[in-house]
């Protein structure tokens, strides 16, 4: 069980990372087709997607990247 929870830690950690480079890129006129750009979308938009048709855009402002990395933080944190 011990390696399970391992690769859960690692997994949030990577993930968390891989969701704050996007946020940050994104204030940046990188264009999409770009590889770091395209791997990054195909990292985190299984996490993301879900939670932009739960908790629709604040006008220009796309609220779930932080919910996706509070929710990763949450499991970090619980996983012994």
């Amino acid at each position: 069980m011990t390696i399970f929870f391992l690769f859960i830690k690692i997994a949030c950690e990577v993930l968390t990372f891989a969701i704050v480079l996007r946020a940050i890129l994104s204030w940046f006129p990188i264009k999409p087709y770009n590889p770091v750009i395209i791997v990054l979308n195909q990292i985190t938009e299984p996490t993301l997607a879900p939670i932009r048709r739960l908790i629709p855009r604040a006008g220009m402002l796309d609220l779930s990247p932080l919910i996706a990395i509070l929710a990763l933080q949450l499991i970090y944190t619980f996983v012994p």
